[in-house]
């Protein structure tokens, strides 16, 4: 029986910047496929901002037809009506592949450096590094796409105990 590669959708959720990097996982080889950023306008009124990541990621998934999602869990921060703004952009993230059919991974933004870099505690310099080097031809155009690259990756090293939660859940 023929193995087919995973894609897998990698999801960093912003209001202002929504990153989406997408990766194929064949066993072990990671190959990049392509990656990006939905941008809403800073004075929009939120819905309309929640409005644009959701079509955004649509034709997202549309367009390159990933198999599974993963986005990144929201940290808490000391600014309450960012960290529920964030939140709301967040739910955006995760409801629109799962409404498309996928299933929907989250991971802790400490995991995901863990995994990519080696550290819990990676900065976004260290990211775009190690994403150069897991995935040679990918020239995020931003920390947010390079973020969601990485979230990618975490999916695909983390996956098999991802989908036994899952199925045991």
């Amino acid at each position: 029986m023929l193995r087919q590669p995973i894609r897998i959708l990698g999801i960093d959720p912003g209001l202002r910047r929504t990153g989406w990097g997408l990766i194929e996982a064949d066993g072990n080889r990671l190959i990049h496929v392509a990656c990006g950023s939905v941008e809403t306008k800073d004075k929009a009124p939120l819905s309309e901002r929640l409005v644009v990541i959701h079509d955004g990621l649509i034709a997202v998934i549309e367009q390159y037809a990933p198999h599974e999602a993963a986005v990144e869990q929201t940290f808490v921060n000391t600014n309450a009506a960012s960290t529920l703004k964030l939140g709301q952009a967040r739910g955006v993230a995760m409801l629109v592949p799962a409404r498309l059919g996928l299933s929907v991974a989250e991971y802790a933004p400490n995991l995901v450096k863990k995994t990519v870099v080696g550290a819990g505690h990676g900065d976004k310099t260290q990211i775009r590094m190690m994403i150069g080097v897991l995935l040679p031809k990918a020239a995020p155009q931003s920390d947010d796409a390079a973020d969601a690259l990485a979230i990618a990756v975490c999916h695909a090293h983390h996956r098999q105990s991802a989908v036994l939660r899952r199925a045991l859940g």
